[in-house]
Formats: C-alpha cells, structure tokens, sequence
C-alpha cells in the first residue's frame, strides 16, 4: 500500500456520533479510529512519550497496514541544537519498536528559530538517524529554509540521506477573509509549499479550512500532485488537520473521495466498508 490517509490525532471526543459511534468510550476511540483511517499523525508524543506498556496497545488495538507516523518530541527538537540530543532521539526511536510493522515515518519539526546557519547541526541529528529501523521525515519553520541557497542545500541533504520532506500545505486557512484560527491555541505558520519529494515516501500536511468549499481548489492541486508522485512509486502519507477539529474526519473523507473520482490508485477508505457491509442471507 503505497497511499496513507487520515488526522493528526485519534483521541478526539468531538467525532463522537459522526467518526465513532454515540457512546464510544475513550479507551475504544484508537481501535475505531485504525478501522477507519489507514495512518494518524500521532502528535501526542510531541508533548510526551509513552511509556512501553501504552506503545505495546497502541500495536495490539490496531489491524494490519495501519500505521503511526510518530513525531518527535519538542524536548528534543526545540530546545536549540539538535545534535546534543541525539542520544535522547534514538532512546525514543527504540521505545517505539513495540510497534512493529505498526511503526511509519517518524517526523521531526523544527521551531521557526532553527535557522539555515545551523544546518551542519542539522545533517549531523539527521546523520545519526538510523534509517533503516525507521524512515525519518523534517518538517522546517524558518522562512529562510524556502529562499536561495538555503533551499537547494536543504534539499541535496534530505535527498543524500534519504530523509523525507514533510509539506505543509496552509494555504486554505489563510485564504478568504475570516480568519478559522482566532481562537485556535496553536497556530499553524504561513510557509510556502513546496512540491518535491526528497524520499521513496512523504508526508503531506494539509491545514483545512472549516469550510469545505475553500478547501477545494488546493485539494485539487494535491489530487493532481499525489497521482504523479504513486505512479512513480513514492509513498504518500497524507493528514489532515483543521482549526475545527470536528471537521477533519469528514474533510478526510471528501479528499479519499475526489482521488477516486480523479481515477488516482488508491487503496478503499476502511471508513466507507464498514457502511456498506456485504449482503448477508438470513438464516430465518
């Protein structure tokens, strides 16, 4: 399976009554969640790190195919230099492995204050990485990773490594005259998107806007994109997010649906099975 989709979390109780079903406890929301969405983003270990016992679940409660794209932790991504974190990466790297085949991509996102001028700090975390336990992906913040020379730089290292872009695509949420993230607490920055892979695989982050329609234009520039990038064989893990986060799921959704209308080869939406179950004979 070379197309992955779904959101940036699983333990949402917002999506009670529309992703899960009304009355769905906590404890049952990643099982639902991995039988309706191929891949989640995984943010939670971004604030902390789960224990082994929690990682050992999160592989039990999920089917085969299904995959965490798991990103680092801010203590060692924003806390200056990467390179004295090191050690503390791969600690976090082994402590995924109970994940098994369950274990995707794991992403870095560096703060807007990691700059172009530390970028032999970069190659050296980036370096270290040991890539064949699992794929790594960098997301970058900093304007001046986007501009001459610093782009083309970037690029030669991801590619000589094998590191994956991650694309964050905000677009949408910047577009029209209402602004979805004034009470957002985290706000997502205003980068340029750059279509180009630096892997066999990447991550695509699209910010949603809560309204869908404003959505659309940028979804079809991606449809396009995606379809050239799986007929050459790259693997595309996309994510949606949104500022209204109980608008995810089904922005999720229309995106799986217009790659099918577009004729792009992508696997079925676990999601659509389980509301189209096959005929069944009754037994009186």
């Amino acid at each position: 399976m070379n197309f992955f989709i779904g959101c940036a979390v699983w333990a949402y109780k917002g999506w009670v009554g529309e992703l899960y079903p009304q009355g769905t406890r906590t404890t049952e929301f990643l099982s639902l969640y991995s039988r309706r969405f191929t891949t989640v983003e995984g943010n939670t270990t971004f604030y902390a790190i789960p224990n082994q016992e929690t990682v050992t679940r999160w592989a039990t409660e999920t089917p085969p195919g299904f995959e965490f794209c798991l990103k680092l932790p801010r203590d060692i991504t924003h806390q200056g230099l990467l390179q004295p974190y090191i050690p503390a990466a791969l600690k976090f790297l082994e402590g995924m492995r109970p994940l098994g085949r369950h274990l995707g991509p794991i992403f870095a996102q560096l703060p807007p204050s990691y700059a172009p001028i530390l970028i032999e700090d970069l190659a050296s975390f980036l370096e270290a990485w040991p890539r064949t336990v699992a794929p790594l992906a960098l997301e970058v913040r900093h304007q001046d990773w986007f501009k001459e020379p610093h782009a083309s730089n970037l690029t030669a290292l991801l590619e000589k490594l094998n590191v994956g872009r991650v694309l964050l695509d905000s677009r949408p949420i910047y577009t029209g005259d209402n602004d979805p993230q004034l009470h957002s607490e985290r706000r997502k920055p205003k980068l340029p998107v750059q279509f180009s892979v630096t892997a066999p695989f990447s991550l695509i982050r699209f910010i949603s806007h809560p309204n869908l329609a404003v959505n659309q234009p940028f979804m079809e520039e991606w449809v396009t994109q995606i379809q050239q990038w799986l007929q050459a064989g790259v693997r595309i893990y996309f994510f949606v997010h949104c500022p209204m986060e109980e608008r995810s799921p089904s922005t999720a959704r229309h995106f799986q649906k217009l790659l099918e209308q577009h004729g792009v080869a992508v696997p079925p939406l676990p999601w659509n099975n389980l509301e189209h179950p096959p005929n069944q004979l009754s037994l009186w």
